[in-house]
């Protein structure tokens, strides 16, 4: 039997159900600009009255008000895996152009400056020794700029050393930074599954979450699987990072130099297996630069300074100099770290292959090594042709890529994201309702006083 109360009771759980409403509009509004935030909306749920009839228990069918069922995140999951894996990519190719830039910056081709023009400058001095065989001063020419080849062999050298050093570094700060914030997936999984298990709403510690799980796919690609209690685990390949309340650390093992990079290469890994890590994202890019991109270019330059070595020190040992010296090598070392100028003495740079006085067909022959097809030029070349190409195709990627992850953003911001206008509609249905359920309980509080206070009174 309805209770001559039961309209306060319905008027009253509209009050809650509309203030709830607000308030959940509110806290929408006042996140409007604020990183990760999922807007919420409030589920409700009319209230029945018993279903199981009795004698002296029966319902009239009429509802016994509202009740908020549940404040629900509005997030679509496979937009956010495809957010974290679109964010992965981008942080890759990004940094992996960027590596590439870097690169290409310390060779500063073509540059008047640059090693290219030296070369063809020092094949130029070559032939002025051979259009003056007796003149010192070209020879101290020709000395003076083989030295700053040399020179700008030890600088590439040693700028890409020091490009490989600063990603060391980087490569582990960026993994403690891993490792921090799995610990802090670690946590709120912790609390967030505690926190379901009592009815609390957990909306803001999941947006947390899945702001740090974000950050983790951006350095390492990693992608997250939900538990069924509301905890997630995080992968980085095909390896766990975070498992509900546990993690994996991260660690750089290997080589501390490039030079090292041969013999003890440079890994990430697991702490605890010390298995190799294949990762994506920022660290997976500064990996593959650090152990493929600047040793290749290494290597390569350094075929390239032997070449030359070994290209001038076979025409000038079989020569002969101003002093009659014979046998000697213009350069020393074979690589772009040690390669330098043997020959320091104008008098012993030998330009004849013969004693006769008028004799200068080794300068004419070396002067001519610019334009073979097999000398350091040519392998040069292709050093440089190489690099510009994949740079370039790394750089057109990383663009097409930053596209297609703000349209995913997009996509995801369309769904989960804060619009102020649509909020603000809620707001004043929301005000309405509260209103309108005041209105409900006063009407019905002024019948009973009626009832209780004024019956009876006519003719009194």
């Amino acid at each position: 039997m309805a209770s001559s109360f039961g309209s306060i009771n319905t008027a009253l759980t509209a009050l809650y159900a509309q203030r709830r409403g607000l308030d959940v509009t509110g806290q929408n509004i006042a996140n409007a600009n604020t990183e990760g935030y999922t807007r919420q909306r409030v589920d409700m749920q009319s209230q029945t009255g018993s279903i199981s009839a009795t004698m002296y228990a029966k319902t009239d069918g009429i509802g016994t008000g509202v009740a908020v069922n549940n404040v629900t995140r509005i997030r679509d999951e496979y937009l956010e895996s495809r957010g974290r894996m679109e964010h992965g990519n981008n942080a890759y190719l990004a940094q992996q152009s960027s590596g590439y830039s870097t690169v290409e910056n310390a060779f500063a081709e073509p540059n008047d400056t640059a090693l290219q023009a030296q070369l063809g400058q020092m094949w130029d001095s070559w032939a002025d020794v051979a259009n003056n065989p007796k003149d010192a001063a070209a020879r101290s020419a020709l000395i003076e700029q083989s030295t700053t080849v040399a020179s700008q062999f030890n600088d590439l050298h040693s700028s890409f050393a020091g490009q490989w050093g600063n990603d060391r570094r980087e490569l582990i700060a960026y993994a403690n930074d891993v490792n921090t914030t799995a610990a802090a997936v670690a946590q709120l999984n912790d609390s967030i599954v505690k926190a379901t298990a009592t009815g609390l709403t957990v909306n803001e510690l999941q947006d947390r979450r899945d702001v740090a799980v974000m950050h983790l796919s951006e350095l390492t690609g990693a992608t997250a699987t939900p538990r069924p209690n509301g905890a997630v685990d995080v992968q980085v390949g095909i390896s766990t990072l975070v498992s509900e309340f546990t993690t994996r650390n991260v660690a750089v093992t290997g080589a501390q130099r490039l030079e090292d990079q041969g013999t003890d290469p440079m890994t990430l890994r697991w702490a605890d297996s010390q298995q190799a890590i294949t990762a994506g994202g920022t660290i997976g890019a500064i990996a593959d630069e650090m152990s493929t991109v600047i040793p290749g270019v290494s290597a390569q330059l350094d075929t390239v300074a032997k070449n030359l070595a070994d290209t001038v020190n076979a025409a000038h040992s079989a020569g002969f100099s101003a002093d009659g010296s014979t046998g000697l090598n213009f350069f020393a070392g074979n690589s772009a770290a040690t390669l330098k100028v043997a020959v320091t003495d104008p008098a012993k740079v030998a330009y004849a292959a013969t004693t006769a006085t008028l004799d200068h067909s080794v300068a004419d022959q070396l002067a001519g090594s610019g334009t073979s097809g097999t000398g350091p030029d040519a392998d040069y070349q292709v050093l440089i042709g190489q690099l510009g190409v994949a740079a370039g195709a790394s750089s057109r990627r990383s663009d097409i890529q930053s596209t297609i992850t703000q349209q995913a953003d997009a996509d995801r911001e369309s769904t989960s994201g804060v619009n102020l206008d649509e909020e603000m509609t809620r707001l004043l249905t929301y005000q309405r309702g509260y209103e309108a359920a005041s209105r409900v309980l006063t009407t019905v509080d002024s019948m009973l006083d009626q009832l209780i206070n004024r019956t009876g009174l006519v003719g009194r």
